[in-house]
C-alpha cells in the first residue's frame, strides 16, 4: 500500500534533515576511514610488529654507544611517570594517517615515508650508536614503566624515532584534516597530541634534548618531502 503523499514527503524531509546534521568534514573523514580499510589494518599491524625485532637486534648488536650529554633543558624537565600513557599512545597516533589516507597513493606515500625514515635512523643507530645517560629512576615493580625500562634500554637514542614518527604523523594528519575542512579545534588537538608525545619522551627519561631535536628534524624533513606537489587541498 502506497503511503499518503504527505507521509512520503515527511519521511524524505526527515532523512534529508538527518543527513544534513552530519558535518561535511566528519563525513569525509568517515569515507577516508573505510577506504582500503582491510589493507590499512593488515599493513599497519605487520609494519608495527616487524619494526621491533630489527630495532632490538640493532640495539643488542651495535658497537659501543656514545652517551649523549645533558643540556640545561634536560635538567629542567622533571621526571613525570604519569606521562607514560602519552608516550605509549604513539602507536595509536601513528595509525591515524594510515586510517585517514584518501587513496592508495596517499597511503603509499605515508608508508614509504615511514619506511625510509626508519631505515635512515637504523643506519645511524648501527654506524653511530648512542645512548642516553643512566638516569636513576625509581619504578614500582610490576608497573608498565618498569617493563619499559627493562625492555627499551638507553640505546638507539639519536635520532629519536619516537619523536620522528610523532612529528611525521602530525604533519601528514594536519594535511589530511585541512583537506577535509576539519574545524580548528580538531587540528589543534592533533598538534597538542604530537607535542605531548614529544615532551613525554624526556619526561619518562627515554630521551634527551639532543636526540629529540634530531628526531624532530627527521620527522619534519620527511613530512615536507612527502607533500604532494601542485595539488590543491580538496575535501575527500
Amino acid at each position: 500500500m502506497t503511503p499518503p503523499a504527505s507521509d512520503a514527503t515527511s519521511s524524505s524531509s526527515s532523512s534529508a534533515s538527518s543527513s544534513s546534521m552530519v558535518p561535511p568534514w566528519l563525513a569525509a573523514l568517515w569515507k577516508r576511514s573505510i577506504t582500503l580499510f582491510p589493507l590499512k589494518l593488515v599493513g599497519n599491524t605487520v609494519a608495527t610488529l616487524g619494526f621491533f625485532p630489527l630495532y632490538f637486534w640493532i640495539m643488542k648488536n651495535a658497537g659501543q654507544a656514545w652517551v649523549l650529554p645533558l643540556t640545561p633543558v634536560d635538567r629542567l624537565i622533571a621526571f613525570w611517570p604519569w606521562l607514560l600513557p602519552v608516550y605509549l599512545s604513539l602507536w595509536g597516533y601513528i595509525a591515524l594517517p594510515v586510517l585517514l589516507a584518501r587513496d592508495m597513493r596517499e597511503l603509499t606515500g605515508f608508508s614509504l615515508g615511514c619506511a625510509a625514515m626508519t631505515l635512515l635512523a637504523l643506519l645511524v643507530f648501527w654506524f653511530m650508536p648512542t645512548a642516553i645517560p643512566n638516569f636513576v629512576v625509581e619504578t614500582t615493580p610490576g608497573t608498565s614503566l618498569q617493563f619499559l625500562k627493562m625492555v627499551d634500554s638507553a640505546g638507539n637514542a639519536f635520532p629519536s624515532l619516537h619523536v620522528s614518527f610523532s612529528v611525521f604523523s602530525c604533519v601528514v594528519l594536519a594535511r589530511q584534516l585541512r583537506a577535509v575542512g576539519a574545524p580548528l579545534w580538531l587540528r589543534a588537538i592533533n598538534v597538542a597530541w604530537a607535542a605531548g608525545i614529544v615532551y613525554s619522551t624526556m619526561a619518562v627519561r627515554q630521551h634527551v634534548l639532543i636526540d629529540v631535536l634530531g628526531g624532530f628534524a627527521l620527522g619534519v624533513a620527511f613530512g615536507v618531502a612527502t607533500r604532494r606537489r601542485g595539488t590543491a587541498a580538496v575535501p575527500a
